[in-house]
């Protein structure tokens, strides 16, 4: 393909490019333009000929190195003609990857322009002059994205000396066109200058930017949308690895390392081929693209995916099966990067004069270590090594127990037992599966509190996991269809472990509650097993995993010889592991029926304590900043509240009522200024047990107050339609957010009219509360935070909703209208907007109401694109249904909103039968789509 398409490429650079004096400006930028778009469509068709990546990219650096040598190579001549008036060297000098030959079509160009170091100063300066403005200007108008420099000899040197960057960029420097033995010259002694200049600073400063740009990128390959450039896996970590070699060992290809044992036959064409794959989808994303990325978004990968020959009609398995390729290819690269960077870092603390005597003498010098012998094994140092290589074929049980024996001694096993490790993988057959040593070997890894995820991290990456648990290995890169995973269900579930080793070990006071919790299990490392096993069931789909899970772990467990006790703790887990998250998500932890309704599904204390510490590692486990403190708050609140119902063993009501009776005598002893007591004991009498039961003794003097105001503000009112609700805020630094309790007169849609006012004045709701007394006082309190679109002025914010209340309230104006005027305002400014979460945008509104059973409420739940006014609408359509709301929940991830919200029917008089409810659904299924379509 590249032979033609150079071939054809002289063609068209003769027939479109043949300019002269006489050529206008116009005139070369539209034939600059005309071959550009030719020479790009040919590359394209190429392309979706599914010609390799590699080639398409070497001939699009052909494309432009024709087009700029046909510009520099008469400006060259016209700084020698019209300028020096003699034969002054230049060279057009390709950098990066460009350099390199490897241009995707979106890449940036880097060229440079070298001259010679004797060359005059204000001679260079009009020379370079000239070339930008005869070379450059040109690119740049036909729409290129050129990055230059010009040089001399001597100040490439220089600048190399300061700058990483710039010296990495000059190891590829390939001529494009001018002085060749200008250029030759240079690369000759660039050639000597980066192998003496201090090589070894140079691998720890290129292993220093693998670190932290792997960290940048999310330090995992198994992103949900990964960087196929940046990422861990990615195609910077193929350069850096490569760079290094370079300077190290003079080589320029992969190739080059094999002879010298850094790198296995296999390992070099595995990796040659992973190269290859992420090159492809780099060009296919870029012609995809009109601005340069290499994010591989939700929303790009179908797209890509068909593109790239994966034509499944279900976009899921499309993506799932274009994704498990991506990243195993992407685990090829950094692993066996990986490996050769620790080889170069080791060689590079040797003097030898040859990088093959470094690795000799330095494996010499490990022979004369201490040596410890353990199980086949020996370990100097910090590192684990066989001691002769058929120690696995000698006996395979061993793949299991040198884990055990890594994480004993805490030692790293060492680069050539990482490479036998991989080539004996076929020898874990059903015998070692199945084997009592092997599984005992296992279950010990799993006790070793604290320090855990190392072990089984890396026996995931050696493949050791998958083939041990044929069942989990089915995890193994798949992808999770759900908007708030950001990683594969493999990588998930190490993570979960990660987090509970964190929970043994960290002092972080967030982790005392669960660490303490762990302390009361029966067996505390059990949990470590449930983990694992938690989301196995996904690799039969996501839709009820938790069943199909425990279907999947019974012959694990069988095989493990877990007792039958413990057993039934895991598939308990596996079977409620979401339970736990979607009822503080979903119901009022202020009732007393949830944790009672809880309590009966957990079954016991020491299922529940398993659930609490489970469902804090999968939620840490999911995605970086899923879990923040208001979700810790919920989710211990109903820890607290389910253990208490295990601990009155049936005397709850008793206990409810003797709360209420002592909080009722506490406040009657407290003088609160201007309150009587029968105020008091009204309040007592006109609400129901469970407000007493779950709000605090100084928020329910508060309320007090609150009322009394606006009682006295009732009796001195003309009409109660033009009552003011009595408004007071309070920020809670702890948890980060700010409560606003309204009391007022209740009426109908008071709910929606109070979210609204909280929008128009700049806040987003978290979580809300509303409860009526028997004389139709409302009480409602509103957790929110700011949102950043209203005032940076808390005082103006406040006096912004306490307007925006009064006109619906007290003038009974629409609050809707205003609430599209901001979003129009924001959907106006282009620095608000935000195209990262594509699965947002596609997400369809999903609408659910029901009547629960054990919790005798009637409740909704709306999962929809989150937006200003969303609660707003969603509250207005229950209004217009004849329903109230006494309960909200809201909750947003990644751009969702999950809102759930307790009713009551207005008129419950009425005869139902559910047809209300089936109209609300509809009702509010229809306004919402319609919001979603006006929000697009």
């Amino acid at each position: 393909m590249i032979q033609a398409f150079a071939k054809r490429l002289k063609n068209e650079v003769a027939s479109h490019l043949a300019f002269n004096a006489e050529t206008k400006p116009a005139e070369k930028l539209a034939a600059l333009k005309s071959f550009l778009q030719s020479g790009t469509e040919a590359i394209k068709a190429e392309h979706r000929k599914a010609a390799p990546g590699l080639e398409i990219a070497k001939a699009r650096s052909i494309m432009i190195d024709a087009l700029i040598a046909q510009l520099a190579d008469p400006a060259i001549k016209g700084v020698q003609e019209f300028i020096s008036h003699s034969d002054i060297a230049i060279s057009v000098v390709a950098l990066g990857g460009y350099g390199r030959e490897e241009l995707c079509p979106l890449s940036d160009i880097d060229i440079m322009f070298l001259y010679p170091s004797d060359t005059d100063a204000s001679l260079l300066e009009k020379a370079q002059e000239y070339l930008v403005q005869e070379v450059l200007y040109p690119l740049w108008d036909a729409g290129l994205k050129v990055g230059h420099s010009s040089r001399s000899v001597d100040e490439a040197f220089k600048e190399a000396r300061a700058d990483i960057q710039t010296k990495t960029a000059l190891l590829e420097a390939r001529l494009i066109c001018g002085s060749e033995p200008l250029f030759e010259g240079f690369q000759t002694s660039y050639q000597l200058f980066y192998r003496k200049e201090n090589p070894k600073g140079y691998i720890a400063q290129r292993l220093e930017d693998q670190r932290s740009r792997r960290a940048k990128f999310g330090g995992s390959i198994y992103m949900q949308e990964p960087d196929i450039k940046g990422g861990v896996g990615g195609l910077r970590d193929y350069h850096n690895t490569l760079w290094m070699a370079q300077v190290r060992l003079n080589l320029k290809h992969m190739a080059g390392l094999v002879p010298l044992n850094y790198l296995s036959k296999k390992e070099h064409s595995e990796i040659l081929a992973a190269y290859e794959f992420l090159i492809r989808v780099r060009n296919e994303l870029h012609f995809r693209l009109k601005r340069p990325s290499d994010l591989l978004s939700l929303e790009l990968q179908p797209k890509v995916a068909y593109r790239l020959g994966y034509k499944q009609r279900d976009i899921l398995e499309r993506v799932e099966g274009f994704m498990r390729d991506y990243y195993k290819h992407a685990q090829v690269i950094y692993r066996v990067s990986k490996n050769i960077e620790k080889r170069l870092a080791l060689t590079s603390k040797e003097t030898s004069k040859s990088a093959f005597q470094s690795v000799k003498s330095f494996l010499l010098a490990r022979r004369k270590e201490r040596v410890k012998r353990v199980d086949g094994f020996l370990i100097r140092g910090q590192e684990i090594t066989f001691d002769e290589k058929n120690v696995f074929e000698e006996e395979p049980n061993r793949l299991i127990r040198i884990f055990r024996h890594s994480q004993q001694n805490n030692v790293e096993i060492d680069f050539e037992l990482n490479a036998l490790i991989r080539s004996s993988l076929h020898l874990i057959d059903d015998a070692v599966r199945e084997s009592p040593e092997a599984n005992l070997s296992f279950r010990t890894i799993m006790q070793e509190t604290g320090n855990v995820y190392p072990t089984l991290n890396e026996m995931h990456e050696l493949g050791v996991l998958g083939a041990f648990i044929p069942e989990w290995g089915k995890l193994t890169c798949l992808v999770q269809h759900e908007y708030y995973h950001r990683y594969t269900a493999d990588v998930h579930t190490l993570h979960t472990i990660r987090e509970l080793d964190e929970i043994f070990s960290n002092p972080d006071g967030i982790y005392r509650p669960y660490r303490e919790a762990l302390h009361e299990l029966r067996l505390p490392n059990l949990i470590y097993l449930i983990l694992l096993l938690h989301d196995i069931g996904k690799a039969k789909g996501i839709r009820n995993h938790a069943d199909s899970g425990v279907e999947i772990a019974d012959p694990i467990l069988d095989r493990l010889q877990i007792d039958e006790k413990n057993q039934a703790s895991v598939r308990f887990i596996i079977k409620n592991h979401l339970q736990m998250a979607r009822f503080w998500q979903r119901f009022d932890i202020d009732d007393p029926d949830t944790a009672k309704a809880f309590a009966e599904q957990v079954e016991s204390p020491e299922y529940l304590r398993l659930l609490y510490v489970h469902t804090f590692c999968d939620a840490k486990g999911t995605a970086a900043g899923l879990w923040n403190q208001y979700k810790d708050t919920l989710h211990r609140t109903l820890y607290r509240r389910a253990l208490d119902v295990f601990k009155a063993e049936g005397k709850l009501e008793q206990h409810y009522e003797e709360h209420k009776a002592m909080t009722q005598r506490e406040l009657l002893s407290i003088e609160i200024e201007g309150v009587g007591n029968e105020e008091i004991d009204a309040h007592f009498k006109l609400l129901p047990d469970r407000y007493f039961i779950n709000t605090g003794k100084n928020e329910i003097i508060q309320h007090i107050r609150m009322i009394n105001q606006l009682i006295k503000e009732i009796s001195g009112a003309n009409s109660l339609g033009a009552l003011k609700p009595v408004i007071d805020w309070q920020h809670d630094v702890n948890r980060s957010l700010t409560v606003v309790n309204i009391v007022t007169w209740d009426r109908a849609g008071l709910f929606h009219k109070l979210a609204g006012a909280l929008n128009i004045a700049g806040y987003s709701i978290l979580s809300a509360k509303a409860i009526s007394r028997d004389d139709h006082i409302a009480i409602d309190t509103f957790y929110v935070t700011e949102s950043g679109r209203g005032s940076s002025d808390p005082e103006k914010a406040k006096e912004a909703f306490a307007a925006a209340v009064q006109d619906a309230l007290v003038s009974n104006a629409d609050l809707y209208p205003r609430i599209l005027e901001i979003m129009r305002k924001e959907a106006s400014d282009i620095f608000s907007k935000s195209d990262d979460n594509p699965l947002a945008e596609s997400f369809e509104p999903q609408v659910d109401v029901y009547h629960e059973l054990s919790l005798q409420r009637t409740i909704l739940e709306v999962q929809a694109p989150d937006h200003l006014g969303l609660l707003y609408q969603i509250s207005h359509q229950i209004s217009l249904h004849g329903f109230d709301i006494t309960f909200a929940r809201i909750n947003t991830e990644r751009g969702i909103a999950i809102d759930t919200l307790y009713l009551s029917e207005v008129d419950p008089e009425e005869e139902t039968n559910g047809q209300k409810l089936m109209e609300l659904r509809e009702g509010l299924s229809k306004a919402l789509l319609e919001d979603a379509k006006a929000n697009q």
